[in-house]
């Protein structure tokens, strides 16, 4: 890439031989990586991170300062100043791209993740994958004049879709709610469509991302995110990574049966959690009681009204959700689990009744352990994961490009 380039040391830096200078061109990129992997870090985190002396990394960090590599960054809430990984040039920008079921949501950020401005649009339903990037790219050209900034400046995108990507094909997999993206292979369709270095991901990882690095999972490395909308989408951070997989099929709970007897499933299967409490179900359970086709804002204002039977299907859909995140616990003991989506609009409506099942159902200590909140970040998890999937591509391109391999002695 024309922004990325490699730098040679400079003339006075000192020449090691052997296996003292692949020693130290390996500590180098485990520095490199430890910032590159969550930036803003200070000194002092860099040697907790990779278990080297502060002088070591103080050494080693100059030298990083000297090749270009590393910079201080912005000031951080403790009042300093972190150490960032140099990416670009400060105009360039990525962006991040979600589709949903029914809708598209672009944002532009700059190469440390920030958000500078954001669009979300409704889509007809079972729109054409042509039409649908057509659509997002429409919308990042608005975007990119907003924020001050050119499509020349954009160095990667990064996309999130309803669905599982296969870790080997690159394709879109079974289940997948846009049913024309099913068995494409999205990468190469995408940069096609957009003529720009693109990373795909599934939209419940890239929500459980996006909450890690800027919703209610920072601070935590095992959380569990939900989105509860038309289907059930999740994420699994283990670790503080995000975990996808041998298969890239992880966390796909929508498809954990809860009642063997149950509606037919999309996947099909009976009884499917997404059956009980996605929105298509809720919404074909109630419309008849009111000779009326509801959406959900309908129904979560008739319930905030004290309408009795969509309290009842919320609370049920809570209770639900609550059976499978007892289970979830027990095997995971995350710290957090981190609900989006429809049903989060419903406040303590759903949540109540999902940690009283979990509390009922989960081992005590696990559910002790597992703090249920709503996310802070509204219908922006998914896009702010896509835009952290684009940057954390950039950092990787950028250490590969940068550090000599100590492989190669040289």
């Amino acid at each position: 890439m024309s922004d990325i380039q490699r730098r040679s040391p400079p003339a006075h830096e000192p020449r090691y031989g052997g296996a003292l200078r692949a020693l130290r061109e390996g500590n180098l990129q485990r520095i490199l990586v430890a910032i590159r992997n969550d930036g803003g870090l200070s000194q002092a985190e860099v040697a907790r991170r990779t278990a080297l002396s502060p002088a070591t990394v103080s050494n080693l960090v100059a030298e990083l300062k000297r090749r270009g590599l590393v910079r201080r960054g912005e000031r951080r809430s403790d009042g300093r100043t972190g150490l960032e990984v140099v990416i670009g040039r400060a105009s360039n920008v990525v962006l991040g791209v979600d589709f949903g079921h029914r809708h598209v949501r672009v944002g532009v950020a700059g190469l440390n993740g920030k958000l500078l401005a954001d669009e979300q649009r409704l889509l007809p339903l079972d729109l054409g994958v042509t039409e649908s990037c057509a659509e997002a790219w429409a919308m990042a050209e608005r975007l990119l004049a907003a924020a001050g900034a050119r499509a020349a400046d954009v160095l990667h995108v990064g996309v999130g879709l309803p669905g599982p990507i296969d870790p080997v094909s690159g394709r879109v997999g079974w289940g997948a709610i846009l049913q024309r993206w099913e068995g494409l292979e999205a990468r190469s369709t995408l940069r096609e469509a957009f003529g720009l270095p693109v990373s795909v991901e599934n939209d419940g990882n890239l929500g459980a991302l996006g909450e890690l690095h800027h919703g209610a999972g920072r601070g935590c490395t095992d959380f569990v995110y939900l989105n509860l909308a038309t289907g059930v989408g999740a994420g699994l951070i283990i670790d503080g990574r995000l975990h996808r997989g041998a298969a890239g099929t992880a966390a796909e709970i929508g498809h954990i049966t809860i009642d063997p007897q149950g509606p037919l499933c999309r996947c099909g299967n009976r009884g499917c959690l997404e059956t009980m409490i996605g929105s298509r179900g809720i919404l074909d359970t109630l419309s008849p009681s009111y000779g009326q086709v509801l959406d959900m804002p309908a129904v979560l204002r008739l319930a905030e009204g004290g309408d009795a039977r969509c309290r009842r299907a919320l609370a049920e859909a809570g209770r639900a959700v609550g059976v499978v995140v007892a289970d979830l616990c027990n095997l995971l003991s995350p710290q957090r689990i981190v609900v989006a989506g429809d049903l989060a609009r419903a406040g303590e409506l759903v949540l109540s009744p999902l940690r009283a099942m979990v509390a009922e159902r989960a081992v005590p200590a696990a559910a002790r352990a597992a703090e249920i909140v709503p996310s802070p970040l509204g219908d922006r998890s998914e896009m702010l994961g896509a835009i952290q999937l684009a940057v954390d591509a950039l950092r990787g391109q950028l250490t590969d490009a940068l550090v000599t391999p100590t492989a190669s002695g040289r």
